[in-house]
């Protein structure tokens, strides 16, 4: 019986997927935006298992996001592999909210892909999205969406693709636009192949939302002019609302030992929650064919993005991640991440004979600069998650404790903190879009022992926070919260900008009087698929 690659191959916040082959292995980069380390590596050697590698950009000297925006950083990575050398192709956005788009991309090289990478060679500003294609004469060219100032309505201007000299470490030539899209529009997001003599562009078009689109176009020239394919758009669920599998684009090309031929490519799932896709922009796989005129098609009678995919016959198998509990062994878990910048021994250490994890107050939860923060993504509709924490502090400007959060402009943050003649406290805060309510308080936690637990349970679009003293009995703080504002589709775009991310969910600690006051943590449990609230 055949097997099947069941979709989402890689659940939660994993959008804008790059695969590459390198002989058995396959490898599977996406972006990271804000969060450090900056692109997220998976590995594979049958398509449908998937295990994490690593994130290269684990250094300052390689990716400095201090001060980005939210869903600034690191877009649409390109990882591909020519004579025995993984390259890397990433952008650091700085700015994109207005007319410019600040962003500078980068290259680096290693012979293995768990490292050591090279320093960055610094490649164009001129557009986001870069990608490195490299040919079959030896030549190597750098391609990226072209991105026009002048008119906020018209600001995409196509596909522009320049050498890039190997020896020397830098560009060559000119760049020269080769593509400008087709009729759908918004065309970034190039990946480009050499098919039986001809050149294959594919292109993420319609926007990363809704009408999100992946397009094909092919030449007897590198340098064009591009074909558009007849069967236009290759992949999309726009004008299927029934589709599980929504927001589909942003594809990559892969082909397999058996010369069978596969698309990675963008997804998202709105799960019945009013459009709103609580666990970011996800990865997929489609199966593809090639007709007899030499155009890509799905491989499926429908022509639609299928939840299920017929797999290769490869042979590989990972075991299936359920309940985990994270202890911190002087070191953070590989599922871990943080915002902007590696944090030093200053505001992160560990508890050696009691495997926590200490975090010293920093920034607050607005700071684009330094935040003592770190945390995992939400892969599932229905989750629990449970800390320990002991956090003593002693004024108002001191908190700590466990956050349901997208970005700094939206989270849930249960925390201890400190009023006057009220003394230690928790603190349920809800953020909404900037705006900080509060959503409930508890006092008189007890002197003795210091440490709390502190649980959340989500279920689809409902959040509970709660509080124990013992760990054993459990209370409410506050009341259920809509977690569907803790989405890419919660912001208005004329009003707040895109966004472009996912939920996480975060240990953190606030100190903003520079007194570093330090929170411990024992552990921190992700349960997938729990009952009731």
């Amino acid at each position: 019986m055949t097997e099947m690659i069941k979709n989402p191959i890689l659940p939660g916040f994993h959008p804008d997927p790059c695969i590459v082959r390198a002989g058995d292995d396959y490898y599977i980069a996406t972006s990271t935006f804000q969060w450090f380390p900056g692109v997220e590596i998976y590995h594979s050697r049958d398509l449908a298992h998937w295990q994490f590698v690593g994130r290269p950009l684990d250094e300052k000297r390689l990716l400095d996001m201090t001060g980005v925006p939210d869903s600034g950083g690191v877009w649409a990575p390109c990882l591909t592999y020519d004579d025995g050398m993984f390259y890397l192709v990433y952008s650091n956005m700085k700015a994109y909210r207005n007319y410019h788009k600040d962003v500078d991309n980068f290259l680096t090289v290693s012979k293995s892909i768990h490292g050591p990478w090279s320093d960055p060679v610094f490649l164009n500003s001129s557009g986001f999205d870069p990608s490195m294609f490299h040919d079959d004469d030896g030549k190597k060219y750098v391609l990226n969406q072209l991105w026009d100032h002048r008119d906020k309505e018209h600001s995409f201007d196509g596909i522009v693709l320049q050498e890039y000299d190997a020896e020397n470490r830098c560009m060559k030539g000119s760049p020269v636009q080769i593509f400008k899209g087709s009729e759908i529009g918004l065309t970034e997001g190039p990946h480009l192949y050499k098919i039986d003599g001809k050149y294959y562009l594919f292109c993420a078009e319609g926007g990363t939302f809704y009408s999100h689109a992946v397009t094909v176009a092919r030449s007897e020239k590198i340098e064009g002019p591009y074909e558009i394919s007849p069967y236009n758009p290759l992949l999309t669920s726009y004008g299927h609302p029934g589709l599980r599998l929504q927001k589909c684009g942003h594809g990559s090309l892969v082909m397999t030992q058996e010369k069978e031929w596969y698309l990675v490519h963008l997804c998202a799932r709105p799960n019945g929650n009013g459009g709103r896709c609580m666990l970011g922009r996800e990865t997929a796989i489609q199966k593809l064919r090639m007709t007899e005129d030499g155009w890509f098609v799905i491989d499926h009678a429908s022509g639609l993005p299928q939840e299920e995919v017929e797999a290769p016959a490869l042979e590989g198998d990972y075991a299936e991640e359920k309940k985990v509990r994270y202890v911190f062994p002087e070191r953070l878990p590989d599922k871990f991440q943080n915002l902007r910048i590696p944090l030093g021994r200053n505001y992160l250490d560990f508890n050696k004979s009691k495997k926590s994890v200490i975090l010293y107050g920093k920034e607050s939860m607005e700071s684009l600069h330094t935040q003592s923060l770190i945390g995992i993504r939400r892969e599932h509709f229905d989750f629990l998650a449970e800390t320990k924490i002991d956090f003593r502090p002693v004024n108002y400007q001191q908190s700590a404790g466990m956050a349901l959060y997208y970005d700094t402009t939206n989270y849930f943050y249960l925390s201890i903190t400190w009023e006057e003649e009220k003394g230690r406290m928790l603190s349920l805060q809800a953020c909404d879009h900037g705006v900080i309510q509060n959503a409930g308080k508890i006092y008189g936690l007890p002197k003795e022992p210091h440490s709390i637990w502190m649980r959340m349970i989500v279920k689809n679009s409902k959040a509970q926070f709660y509080w124990s003293g013992d760990g054993d009995s459990f209370f409410p703080v506050g009341e259920i919260l809509d977690a569907t504002q803790l989405s890419d589709d919660y912001y208005d775009e004329k009003k707040h900008g895109l966004r472009f991310t996912g939920t996480f969910i975060v240990l953190c600690c606030q100190d903003t009087s520079g007194q570093r006051c330090p929170a411990e943590f024992e552990y921190l449990v992700y349960e997938p698929e729990v009952g009731a609230l």
